[in-house]
């Protein structure tokens, strides 16, 4: 009891010092980590009906278990993908601040939606592995976003987070300078690897992969076509926010 009022009242003086900001618009928020109402009802967060496999919302719902026509043609080799929000031009600035201008105080709050919008895939989840970068990516920007979040995530879900079950073996270049789907399909070819000590802990398990933003799914499905290779039983995705292409919605 002591110790809780202790921490609240530490708390309130952090507040006083520094007001938690609004992580869009940096106006003075309730909670670190959080939107202003005004910057709530501009994000469009993925919360509908959507295809089961890969997320892609779906304007209308055609009921439990239905895939979009993509997945049904070419099935990902991940089981299912789910992500907070619609990749746009309110969300990005938030995302980009955390992946690319040292913004570690936007994860805990981040963190949180993932619990939220990820409940289910937790419940089977294992243990939760980041997408990881290559260690020459990671020398020069000095964290990984997607790590953060998945310590973060661990932490709130009690889950077991292990960034050493898979590793970036080639430095490609950036997904966003490929000009195409399959562009960035050959970009990761090979890219991806779970090193022979780290396969006994994957046997059989459920593995909840966490990327910081899905665009075309490669980096992702080469991700989890390693996963699967080494043993795990099956793979989940689970991402900060996704690109919804003009006229990809299925209505």
């Amino acid at each position: 009891m002591l110790q809780s009022g202790l921490k609240r009242a530490g708390r309130g003086m952090l507040d006083f010092l520094y007001p938690p900001l609004c992580i869009a618009c940096r106006s003075i928020v309730s909670e670190p980590g959080s939107l202003c109402p005004g910057c709530w009802q501009q994000v469009e967060f993925l919360d509908g009906p959507c295809c089961a496999c890969c997320g892609l919302p779906f304007e209308l719902d055609p009921g439990a278990g239905t895939r979009c026509a993509a997945c049904t043609a070419n099935p990902p080799a991940f089981d299912s993908a789910r992500a907070v929000m619609r990749y746009d031009d309110k969300s990005r600035e938030p995302i980009l601040a955390l992946k690319h201008a040292d913004r570690l105080d936007l994860v805990p709050g981040f963190a949180r939606w993932l619990a939220r919008a990820g409940r289910p895939l937790l419940d089977e989840t294992d243990v939760i592995v980041p997408v990881p970068l290559h260690r020459r990516r990671l020398l020069s920007r000095r964290y990984n976003q997607s790590a953060e979040l998945a310590r973060s995530l661990g932490r709130i879900s009690g889950k077991s987070v292990d960034q050493g079950l898979l590793k970036r073996i080639k430095p490609t270049p950036s997904q966003g300078e490929m000009p195409s789907v399959k562009a960035r399909m050959r970009n990761v070819r090979g890219a991806f690897r779970v090193p022979p000590a780290a396969k006994t802990a994957l046997e059989n398990r459920t593995v909840l992969l966490i990327d910081d933003v899905l665009t075309t799914g490669a980096t992702v499905e080469a991700c989890a076509r390693a996963l699967k290779r080494a043993g795990a039983k099956k793979v989940q995705v689970l991402a900060l926010a996704r690109v919804v292409r003009p006229g990809s919605v299925i209505i």
